[in-house]
């Protein structure tokens, strides 16, 4: 994890010395003096070695401190704090979405592998596949908050004050994600169910004259759900790349509107420590999924004891 952390760290510091501009652009007129830019460069520490400011940022986020914005003056961490529950609340609506989608069809495909139902359901979920966020996203908007306004296109409402109005309000952007993630989940569970539903033991409970609802609930489920949960851990940086589309594209104020808004505006501190905190988030993440393959299957445990 540590090993991970510091190569993303040191990566992304050097693409960022790459970018055209700096910050003092943003801060500063067109018509500014050279000897201005180089008070502001200065007083920014922008004149230092790269690897100098580097060390610098890097000693302070060891500590907790991810730096302060030169533009707003706000503290990154501050920043992240505030925006952090927008973006937790979409990705958990939206997760949960593509699984109260995924998981039916998934099953309902896998079980009828070779049928015609299969053939549709996986001709669906690859046309949707083949749609952009973009374009899913602003087809919700036209549908479902021009022509019936059932849900509003922009705005959020912060989910402490009203909880309903809130995921209301994250009702198309929720969607949106979950409709690009739904048929990676139904066609990895399908290819999974179709697989274990050949396993001998699966013949057997058959022959013990299980019905098909028990077979495929009680023992075709959970074996076959080791792909899926470990796709579910990868897919939280997919979900944070959507997020960026859909927070820009339905004006909310979550950390993939902040990280558009860093790079716009060349706040490279309040990028690197949002890169920071994501790559955190991800193998984070991770780790809990390896935890779950344990509560899944108790012989993982037993192996990583051994």
């Amino acid at each position: 994890m540590l090993i991970v952390l510091a190569l993303l760290s040191v990566a992304t510091f050097s693409m960022l010395e790459l970018l055209p501009g700096s910050v003092v652009d943003a801060m500063l007129s067109d018509n500014a003096r050279p000897e201005e830019i180089a008070r502001l460069q200065h007083a920014l520490g922008l004149d230092l070695p790269m690897h100098l400011r580097f060390l610098g940022w890097l000693g302070n986020a060891l500590q907790g401190d991810l730096g302060r914005s030169p533009l707003s003056g706000e503290s990154v961490s501050a920043a992240i704090t505030h925006r952090l529950p927008v973006s937790i609340l979409l990705m958990l609506l939206a997760q949960v979405l593509a699984l109260l989608i995924a998981l039916p069809l998934g099953i309902w495909a896998g079980s009828n592998a070779g049928r015609r139902v299969d053939r549709w359901l996986s001709g669906g979920a690859f046309g949707v596949l083949a749609v952009p966020h973009f374009v899913l996203g602003l087809l919700l908007i036209l549908l479902f908050a021009i022509w019936l306004r059932w849900f509003p296109a922009t705005g959020y409402v912060p989910f402490g004050a009203e909880p309903l109005a809130s995921i209301h309000s994250l009702a198309l952007p929720a969607a949106t994600l979950a409709l690009v993630e739904a048929p990676i989940y139904l066609r990895l569970l399908r290819s999974d169910i179709a697989s274990t539903l050949r396993a001998p033991y699966i013949t057997v409970a058959r022959a013990k004259g299980l019905s098909e609802r028990q077979i495929l609930l009680r023992h075709a489920l959970r074996p076959s759900s080791f792909s899926l949960i470990t796709v579910l851990g990868i897919n939280v940086g997919h979900l944070i790349g959507g997020a960026v589309i859909i927070e820009t594209l339905f004006a909310l104020p979550g950390l993939g509107r902040l990280l558009i808004e860093a790079i716009t505006q060349r706040d490279f501190v309040t990028l690197q420590g949002l890169v920071l905190f994501i790559g955190v988030a991800f193998v984070a993440v991770n780790l809990v999924v390896d935890a779950v393959y344990a509560l899944l299957d108790p012989r993982v445990g037993v192996r990583h004891a051994r």
